[in-house]
């Protein structure tokens, strides 16, 4: 198996971080309009230049993840803070618990795609 520069964590593709954040949506909020609203984030995403993914999962018991690539701490860190400021993040948040939000970056050590 060949490692890029992503798996082992060396050279540009070494600087990625994920950026995880868990939630539980607020009472009576409809999960297809939530995928909606999450689908509306997709240009702020992309106007970052430093989006590299995006997965958004839940769990049985109705706890969300949403994970995001980013190219670096930094961009992860600037558009979080900015994302707060895009008219297009409002119908994504209002739907979210926010007493329940959890979020975290973590550097990226290893990818694997097997798509």
């Amino acid at each position: 198996m060949t490692r890029s520069p992503a798996d082992t964590g060396r050279g540009p593709a070494g600087d990625r971080v994920a950026e995880i954040v868990t939630f539980r949506l607020s009472a009576g909020a409809d999960v297809d309009a939530f995928l909606t609203a999450a689908d509306g984030m997709t240009p702020f995403l992309q106007s970052t230049g430093a989006a590299l993914s995006r997965t958004l999962s839940v769990d049985e018991t109705g706890l969300w993840t949403d994970h995001i690539t980013w190219t670096s701490m930094r961009a992860a860190k600037d558009a979080a803070a900015e994302m707060m400021q895009q008219p297009e993040a409002a119908p994504f948040m209002q739907q979210i618990d926010g007493d329940t939000v959890v979020m975290r970056h973590a550097p990226v050590r290893h990818t694997l795609t097997m798509e």
